[in-house]
């Protein structure tokens, strides 16, 4: 029975490989995948990329992407046996109610492997949706400086500290964001109160 999944963590805990793994599975096995990143992410060159150097070739997909339709035509013409896709986090709303469609009309499981919050500690649009509407939700984890689990990130300035205000979306990698637990996350954001 196909299901529609939601793997959220913070930066760095390893859902682009678990992605790349999950298809590797399904290729070794003779079936078809599509994988799916973010077009606004340019740093990829149109593949998903993970840290320890796997890769995959990837479509994109834009706030316009029509991707209920995308997978039904790609799936008209050779069966797909499985859809996954990174940077899930910036999905439409629209888009990850077409997910579930393709989940549920046309039987093919959909992974989607993204951030849950931003910077500010706020749900993203995709990252809600697939909260709402997914089969299957599972955290995929790393840790904080200090040991504890990492559920937060903040985005730091040139001057190393976290940044209090800007867009929600801003690409970039370990130079730009940090994984922290819920304490330090308070207390580098500043949000928390003082001790």
């Amino acid at each position: 029975m196909a299901k529609l999944y939601f793997y959220y963590s913070t930066m760095n805990a390893g859902k682009s490989t678990a992605l790349l793994q999950s298809s590797h599975n399904y290729r070794e096995r003779g079936m078809r995948t599509l994988v799916y990143t973010a077009a606004l992410d340019r740093r990829g060159g149109g593949k998903v990329h993970s840290r320890i150097g796997l890769e995959s070739e990837a479509r994109h997909f834009a706030p316009g992407t029509d991707l209920f339709q995308e997978i039904d035509a790609a799936h008209s013409r050779e069966p797909v046996s499985c859809v996954l896709l990174d940077e899930a986090q910036f999905l439409t709303r629209q888009q990850v109610d077409d997910l579930a469609m393709v989940v549920d009309r046309l039987s093919i499981p959909v992974l989607c492997y993204g951030l849950r919050t931003d910077f500010r500690g706020e749900l993203f649009e995709g990252s809600a949706r697939l909260l709402a509407l997914a089969d299957e939700l599972a955290e995929l984890k790393t840790i904080c400086h200090c040991g504890r689990k990492a559920t937060m990130v903040i985005r730091v300035g040139a001057e190393g500290r976290a940044e209090q205000a800007g867009e929600q979306v801003e690409i970039g990698g370990n130079e730009r964001y940090v994984s922290l637990c819920r304490r330090h996350y308070f207390e580098a954001s500043g949000r928390g109160r003082p001790s």
